[in-house]
């Protein structure tokens, strides 16, 4: 499965961005897709999640900022951001576990996107 992430860009704080990933080449509705970030000189951490059939799970630097959703009629998962932090700087990146299931272990997932860029301003 090949996925196309969009929406990224720079925004002041307490602004708000909306990420979309787009998937094509598998069955996107049967898939678990999760959202990871990587800051420059940090690691790969886990942003959210969400299982085929809908369930979620946050970081919890996120919850109550961060909404992950889905669209299967477009092959499509979003990212809702509000009230950015500058330490929500980092470039974003989805992915897909193909068993379908919520999970935070990057080593799980089996196809990624190439990333796009947030940068929240002070």
């Amino acid at each position: 499965v090949q996925l196309v992430e969009s929406g990224g860009g720079l925004v002041q704080a307490g602004g708000s961005l909306r990420l979309s990933c787009a998937a094509s080449g598998g069955t996107f509705s049967r898939y678990g897709m999760g959202w990871f970030r990587q800051a420059p000189g940090k690691e790969r951490e886990f942003v959210a999640a969400i299982s085929w059939s809908g369930g979620t799970r946050y970081a919890d630097s996120v919850k109550g900022r961060f909404t992950i959703s889905r669209d299967n009629a477009k092959n499509t998962v979003y990212l809702q951001m509000n009230n950015l932090k500058p330490e929500d700087t980092a470039v974003y990146r989805c992915a897909a576990d193909l068993r379908g299931v919520v999970t935070t272990l990057i080593y799980e997932y089996d196809s990624w996107g190439q990333g796009t860029q947030v940068t929240v301003s002070s």
